[in-house]
């Protein structure tokens, strides 16, 4: 079972982690994709974190849309391009699939 509280913080460091993310991709390459997808990809996160924090609905949930965005996104990259930021983010992505799977399992389970 994963705890709620490990769940807030992990949602609320993915939203850093992506959002700090597209900022650099910005400012190295001039990328506005990747800001707004780094940005858009975080603020999810950042509220499926409050969410969960406030005990409202929809928090995990949120989380794994976020960390399916992201997977979507970044795997097919990392495996044609093979380089550092794609696998990267593919890590980060599989991490949020993992802990939000696990979370959104275990409140289904709460409630049969």
């Amino acid at each position: 079972m994963v705890s709620p509280e490990f769940t807030q913080t992990s949602a609320a460091i993915l939203s850093a982690l992506t959002s700090l993310g597209g900022a650099i991709g910005y400012a190295r390459t001039g990328s506005i994709p990747s800001i707004a997808a780094g940005l858009s990809v975080g603020a999810i996160y950042l509220f499926s974190m409050i969410r969960l924090r406030n005990g409202q609905s929809y928090g995990e949930e949120l989380g794994l849309l976020a960390s399916t965005v992201l997977a979507g996104s970044s795997v097919p990259r990392a495996l044609r391009l093979r380089k550092p930021v794609p696998i990267a983010l593919s890590f980060v992505a599989t991490y949020g699939l993992v802990l939000f799977g696990l979370a959104f399992r275990d409140k289904r389970a709460s409630r049969v």
